[in-house]
């Protein structure tokens, strides 16, 4: 994995939206954030925070609080790691405590991919969707019952 170099000023833009989240995380009306930038690194404005202004104002932050959070990155859909037979198998645990048998989800499979004409034609990610849609019955079944 090649590591991605940024340019000077995405590094300062970078460290100056910390900053303002910062500002933000730690509740600071605009004066006293004003104050900290005085104090700590002898300026009004973020915007005249050199390299080492922006790292002082925001070891203070830290130091006052402030929690860095990750950034999210997008999470991509895994792989299933089931094979068809193993979720065939989730399937048929599923029917066993909803009390019924491989005709209800033959049904629920044509009713979620009416364009397949027979069941065993699913492929892994189809039949990961019926055994999904079982276990949100299944969910629906027990609040149901609870409630009652």
């Amino acid at each position: 994995m090649a590591a991605v170099k940024k340019s000077a000023q995405e590094i300062r833009n970078n460290e100056l939206a910390q900053i303002h989240i910062a500002r933000q995380q730690l509740g600071m009306d605009d004066d006293t954030y004003r104050n900290v930038l005085w104090t700590v690194a002898r300026v009004r404005s973020s915007r005249d925070l050199d390299w080492s202004g922006r790292k002082r104002v925001l070891d203070h932050m830290k130091a006052c609080g402030f929690k860095v959070r990750p950034k999210r990155l997008p999470t991509a859909h895994k792989p299933l790691a089931m094979t068809k037979e193993a979720i065939e198998a989730k399937i048929a645990l599923q029917l066993k405590e909803l009390g019924q048998n491989w005709p209800y989800a033959y049904g629920v499979g044509r009713r979620i991919f009416p364009q397949v004409s027979r069941f065993e034609f699913l492929t892994p990610e189809q039949l990961g969707e019926v055994s999904s849609a079982l276990e949100r019955t299944i969910r629906f079944k027990r609040k149901k019952a609870e409630s009652a």
